[in-house]
């Protein structure tokens, strides 16, 4: 799949589009939908299942060190109100160092997305005008894959880890995309 192929792949869903245009017309800086949400949508579509998946968590980022820790919150908040079928997670990368261990602070949500515990995880995507942007700092090739794997950030330090290893453990990926590969480099 390529990159305007996997575009034309989450702009055909209608529930993606209207998570797009929602988080597009939020006006944060530096703002995308990530993680999971578009990782899921690609498993799914490559397991021939519906792109969209209403239990998956639809992982909103942004950076913004203007705005306090607390106003992630409102914001999703207000995105449940507004759109309460998506079961919204708002965060303010400019705060999500924290949640790291031995993480310095990220500059940028695409810093804070390369530092994420899974390869596959590290992607986001958002509209800007009609056109949608891809971000993904490891390819497409583990999504693609079905390959989990940690970043370089994970590998580097034992604390980091140790949480990646416990996230498979709680996650049970391999129950819903039996065809996962479990890499540990």
């Amino acid at each position: 799949m390529t990159d305007e192929e996997l575009k034309n792949l989450l702009l055909s869903d209608p529930d993606l589009q209207t998570i797009f245009r929602a988080v597009r017309d939020l006006g944060l800086p530096d703002c995308w939908v990530a993680a999971g949400c578009v990782r899921n949508a690609i498993w799914n579509a490559l397991s021939g299942q519906p792109v969209f998946d209403r239990t998956t968590d639809v992982d909103v980022v942004f950076y913004d060190l203007e705005r306090p820790y607390e106003d992630s919150s409102a914001i999703e908040q207000r995105l449940k109100e507004t759109y309460p079928a998506y079961l919204w997670e708002v965060k303010n990368q400019a705060y999500m160092h924290q949640h790291s261990p031995n993480t310095a602070r990220y500059s940028s949500s695409c810093e804070a997305i390369s530092k994420y515990p899974e390869t596959c995880t590290a992607i986001a995507a958002r509209l800007v005008g009609e056109e949608l942007e891809l971000f993904a700092p490891y390819s497409l090739e583990d999504i693609l894959h079905f390959v989990l794997r940690p970043t370089p950030h994970f590998l580097a330090d034992e604390e980091r880890l140790a949480v990646y290893q416990k996230r498979l453990a709680q996650k049970n990926w391999s129950e819903k995309w039996p065809q996962l590969i479990l890499r540990t480099t």
